[in-house]
């Protein structure tokens, strides 16, 4: 009987073999990326407040590199000098319009709930209702309602014995049916994980509305303020760190992750790196111009139309500036109600001035500074900032134009040159 030689161990595998093996690489590979993108999604808002310091990162680094042409200084000392120089402007100004601003922002406040009441009932009696409105205008309810707890038993001959109990029955129902609202929190907060210190509390503590709850009942409504305090400073405090890290050593970064690429491909993902870091140097600085004369522009205009709040609807309306399309028209809003009270030839005047500077801005401003940077067509933007809104939330919203000139480099690096061989724009 013959038998059959024994196969060398370093035989090619069969044709079958090699078909298992690639299928079993494609289905961890499906699974993998399964993984990955659960994963981004449950920690999307930490993703985000990253890239927000990576932002932050980019700034600091494009001081420095500025400062590089003026001052044959090392590194380390230009980033130290860009740091103090940020700092100091942001202490200056809320040391000098720090008192302005508050007092300006609760004057506003009490002007657009005041106006948007107004705004409320004159569309009401013309068969229009706006809930965003309403929300204004009902913000105080409780407390106007509630003014009065003694009329409806004055009013009324019921026994104050009985209507006491009917109280405490109603207390105890009210009790029974918040117990059902709070596990239901309990149960979302299994969910997806917020970002920042929020996003860190919630993995080692494991239930922090259940920690908030008990907070709230011995505080009072200040532990809302104070937790959310802490969750804005916390995140704020991130930022300046991951900013100020990266921009010490951006190369290490770099190398770090192009050491996860293929040797072959490492000279494209090289260019890849660069096109956005650059990118987001000319988009940001650009960014910062346009929103300072922005600022500048419709706080010189609104003070010399005498409106109330004019530093603080500037300051707005400049910050609002970064988010596109809808950052424009919610500063404008808020211009149109905070002039109301002035009368209407005021209304007219700020109308006026916020169409003249936008118009500034989207006819002159944006296409001079940002044509370099990130050349999009507007419906693409704002295509772009409903889908990253949908995805990553107010974070998406207001990070659109960053991330859409990231995926604009890589779009035009990794598919219109390598893929289809193209020289991009």
């Amino acid at each position: 009987m013959l038998q059959q030689a024994p196969r060398p161990a370093d035989a090619p595998a069969g044709p079958a073999a090699r078909g298992t093996r690639a299928l079993a690489l494609a289905g961890i590979a499906v699974v993998s990326f399964a993984a990955l993108l659960a994963l981004a999604w449950m920690s999307v808002a930490t993703l985000m407040l990253i890239f927000a310091g990576a932002l932050l990162g980019v700034f600091l680094d494009g001081l420095t590199r500025g400062l590089g042409h003026l001052l044959p200084l090392p590194r380390g000392l230009r980033l130290t000098i860009a740091s103090l120089a940020v700092a100091a402007a942001a202490l200056g100004f809320i040391a000098f319009g720090g008192a302005t601003i508050a007092q300006q922002g609760r004057d506003l406040g009490q002007t657009i709930r005041q106006q948007s009441g107004t705004v409320t009932g004159w569309l009401k009696a013309h068969g229009v209702d706006l809930p965003l409105l309403n929300a204004l205008e009902g913000h105080d309810a409780p407390d106007q309602g509630g003014s009065h707890p003694d009329s409806s038993d004055q009013g009324s001959g019921q026994n104050p014995d009985k209507t006491g109990s009917d109280k405490t029955g109603s207390d105890k129902g009210g009790s029974d049916k918040a117990e059902p609202k709070a596990g239901a929190r309990e149960d979302a907060a299994r969910g997806q994980k917020s970002g920042g210190l929020g996003g860190l509390a919630s993995g080692v503590l494991g239930s922090p509305s259940s920690l908030l709850s008990d907070a709230g009942s011995v505080l009072g409504p200040a532990a809302t303020v104070i937790f959310g305090l802490f969750d804005a400073l916390g995140n704020a405090l991130v930022i300046v760190f991951l900013g100020a890290a990266f921009a010490a050593d951006p190369g290490s970064y770099r190398d770090g992750i192009l050491r996860f690429v293929p040797p072959r491909h490492r000279p494209r993902g090289a260019k890849v790196l660069d096109g956005m870091g650059e990118t987001l140097r000319h988009w940001l600085f650009g960014q910062l111009i346009t929103m300072t004369v922005i600022f500048l522009c419709v706080w010189g205009g609104l003070w010399l139309l005498g409106i109330g709040g004019s530093l603080i609807l500037g300051l707005q309306a400049g910050l609002l500036a970064f988010v596109p399309t809808i950052g424009p028209l919610v500063a404008g809003l808020v211009i149109v109600l905070a002039s109301l009270a002035s009368g209407w030839s005021a209304l007219l005047g700020a109308i006026g001035v916020y169409l003249a500077v936008q118009t500034l801005e989207s006819y002159g401003l944006t296409p001079f500074i940002q044509k370099r940077a990130l050349d999009i067509p507007p419906a693409t933007i704002f295509a772009g900032q409903l889908l990253l809104g949908v995805l990553f939330g107010l974070w998406g919203i207001a990070l659109a134009l960053p991330l859409l000139a990231v995926i604009k480099v890589l779009l035009e690096q990794l598919y219109v040159e390598e893929t289809l061989g193209e020289e991009a724009d």
